[in-house]
């Protein structure tokens, strides 16, 4: 994963170019200022390098020099046999949990907010045929060995749809599920050949709280999935992680769902890239990229609470979940508001990342002040009115 020694020229030379180019510039790209989310951080001029200097093989035939080093280099990463790299973390978490099922009917067990779930377009359904079975944890936060005990069909009974695989995500929502908690799912599961998916599009930040490895991690499951382009500042690119008969398998998934890329070796020099400057040990983060969002989270967090709002969630991570049902927020004038100050927010949840410049905190504390500030100088029966009525739309 080393940079090519051309690199450095080529940022320099694209440093001066007229005018100037969107590429390492969060300002420009709009990134500093945007909450939404971690995967609207941009890439940066070495990345732009990267790409110049990225081999123009073709990875269908798996000729890819750029792209095949990566892919051994992170399989390597996760103590694993193989790896595979794809477009995008929805593309990698649909061909993982299709490559672990094999004869239907089955089902797949995961988490009522899981990103599977909501965010992947219907996936499970419409390309593994798969019963989703989702639930809330036990715990209110991510899902356990306990989770799996009460709610995975292991049965002959002909009229239920076995559990093949069981899918967690971390972090899940910002919350790290911990090592120990992982490392007993797993066992429950092996014992009862029950197949574990990973979805480890934010485990840099799992890995950046906990101070346990990728390594650790990527041994909790049967295929791990990563992303490069949350927090990592990455244009896209995802990895699918596992045995190597299991790669080889989605490697035909991958085909049959027109995700064979040519010149591969353009995107994954970026994605390589994006872990070389901002992950560079690999197994932990010695460069504290990562840990910086976190304690802007922690800043936002103060900022909210010491105005009177409360959270929804502990914040462990990037991820700061608001209550606004609590504060008499209305999610719409939120967004509106965030306009006005020209900052980028998408309702109660506020993501930070490495890019968020110090401009965007204060406009976000201002943004705060208009709703906090105009709560607490409402009489009590009218908060009472808007609290009921925000009940009742939910």
């Amino acid at each position: 994963m080393a940079q090519s020694p051309n690199s450095e020229v080529l940022e320099s030379e694209m440093k001066d170019t007229k005018p100037p180019i969107f590429w390492g510039d969060p300002a420009r790209t709009g990134a500093a200022s945007d909450f939404r989310s971690d995967v609207v951080t941009t890439p940066s001029l070495a990345m732009l390098a990267a790409i110049a200097n990225a081999t123009l093989h073709d990875d269908v035939y798996c000729e890819d020099e750029t792209t095949s080093t990566f892919e051994r280099d992170m399989a390597s990463l996760c103590g694993r046999e193989s790896a595979a790299f794809v477009i995008s973390g929805t593309m990698a978490n649909q061909l993982a949990v299709r490559s672990l099922l094999d004869q239907p009917p089955y089902a797949v067990l995961a988490d009522a907010h899981a990103h599977i779930v909501h965010w992947e377009a219907g996936g499970v359904a419409h390309l593994s045929g798969a019963m989703v079975q989702s639930i809330r944890p036990l715990n209110g936060r991510y899902l356990t060995v306990l989770d799996a005990i009460k709610h995975a069909v292991i049965t002959d009974d002909v009229h239920k749809a076995p559990t093949r695989v069981i899918s967690i995500e971390n972090t899940t929502s910002g919350t790290v599920i911990p090592l120990t908690e992982l490392q007993r799912l797993k066992k429950w599961a092996t014992k009862n050949r029950v197949a574990v998916h990973m979805d480890g599009a934010r485990l840099w930040e799992a890995v950046a709280a906990s101070g346990n490895t990728v390594k650790e991690f990527a041994q909790c499951c049967d295929v791990l999935t990563l992303d490069f382009s949350k927090n990592l500042g990455a244009p896209m690119g995802a990895m699918v992680v596992g045995t190597a008969s299991l790669i080889r398998r989605l490697k035909r998934i991958r085909k049959s769902i027109g995700g064979g890329m040519r010149q591969a070796g353009v995107l994954a020099a970026a994605a390589q890239q994006a872990v070389l400057e901002n992950f560079p040990n690999g197994q932990v983060d010695t460069k504290g990229i990562l840990k910086s969002s976190h304690k802007l989270a922690k800043r936002v967090e103060l900022m909210w609470t010491e105005k009177g709002g409360k959270l929804l969630r502990a914040v462990e991570t990037n991820m700061v979940w608001l209550d606004f049902g609590g504060s008499g927020v209305d999610t719409k004038k939120w967004n509106e508001a965030g306009k006005r100050h020209r900052i980028k927010l998408d309702g109660k949840r506020i993501v930070l990342h490495h890019q968020i410049c110090e401009e965007a905190i204060l406009r976000l504390g201002a943004v705060m002040d208009e709703f906090l500030m105009a709560t607490a100088k409402m009489p009590k029966s009218t908060k009472d009115e808007r609290k009921s009525l925000l009940l009742a739309r939910l």
